[in-house]
């Protein structure tokens, strides 16, 4: 048996169902200027009600390639439908460019050809710009802003231990599963072994040492009722006696940015988190 580890190379293709087999063909070839790469072409296969079809494949950078099946003499079921709804928009397609002037570029070259920009959006690490195609599919276009490193690792594997043990808890009935200020609780209640346990009397708020969240760093340097302790073990630790107070306008976070400004963790009571103020308080103030 070989043990060597098996490692993956990319993406070949995702591929998913058009009934709009020219609408589809000239999105992508022509507005879009994917080259058409190849196209399978079979009766039926598989389960006997299987119906004849095409296979066609974009290329789209690096040997990766989007692919579509065009199902012959068959009606479009209700359920693959594009609805406006955030569970039918999460499966999505993006891809890949290497600069801002790139981004841009493609902004402009949607625009040329009359694909409306749903929105343009930076996130943590990214920026993109979002749009659909003749079939109702998200397609995204992203610029990494910088390499993901083992910070964002450790993080990652935190963030989805926390929300696993509290599905696991909701599966079992022994708990319930209703907001990610769960996940960031035990998060924070993690790196608070290591970096110090709180006793309730202070708010506490995590911040991961990445460039992204900076600005929550300096804004507490330079505020006299916080404490700034770090980085330990990948995270800034910020403290108040009092509560802890952020103005998104004042940080320069973008609405996407803001959500994700508890991310680090934090152990008290979130008093306000709206558009524009974030606001925690100690746990033992009620």
């Amino acid at each position: 048996m070989n043990s060597t580890q098996p490692v993956l190379k990319g993406v070949h293709h995702t591929a998913r169902p058009t009934w709009k087999l020219r609408e589809t063909v000239e999105f992508y070839r022509d507005k879009l200027g994917l080259p058409l790469v190849h196209a399978i072409s079979a009766r039926g296969w598989g389960p006997a009600n299987h119906p004849d079809f095409l296979h066609f494949f974009f290329e789209s950078g690096k040997g990766s390639t989007i692919a579509f099946f065009y199902y012959i003499d068959t009606e479009q079921p209700d359920y693959t439908r594009a609805v406006a709804d955030y569970r039918f928009e999460a499966t999505h397609t993006a891809w890949a460019v290497d600069t801002y002037e790139e981004l841009i570029a493609w902004r402009d070259r949607l625009e040329a050809n009359g694909i409306p920009l749903i929105y343009q959006i930076r996130h943590e690490l990214i920026e993109s710009i979002y749009f659909s195609d003749p079939n109702g599919y998200y397609l995204e276009i992203t610029l990494q802003q910088r390499p993901m490193n083992l910070l964002d690792a450790d993080d990652a594997k935190r963030t989805l231990d926390a929300a696993m043990k509290a599905e696991d808890a909701m599966f079992a009935g022994t708990g319930e599963f209703k907001s990610i200020d769960q996940v960031w609780r035990d998060k924070a209640h993690g790196i608070g072994e290591s970096n110090g346990e709180n006793d309730g009397s202070e708010a506490v708020l995590y911040v991961l040492d990445v460039p992204e969240f900076e600005p929550l760093v300096e804004s507490s340097k330079s505020n006299p009722r916080y404490h700034v302790d770090g980085p330990t073990n990948g995270y800034w630790k910020i403290c108040s006696p009092d509560a802890i107070v952020f103005d998104r306008k004042a940080l320069g976070f973008v609405p996407a940015l803001w959500n994700a400004s508890l991310t680090g963790g934090f152990d008290g009571n979130v008093k306000t988190f709206d558009r524009y103020t974030l606001e925690i308080t100690p746990r033992g103030e009620q």
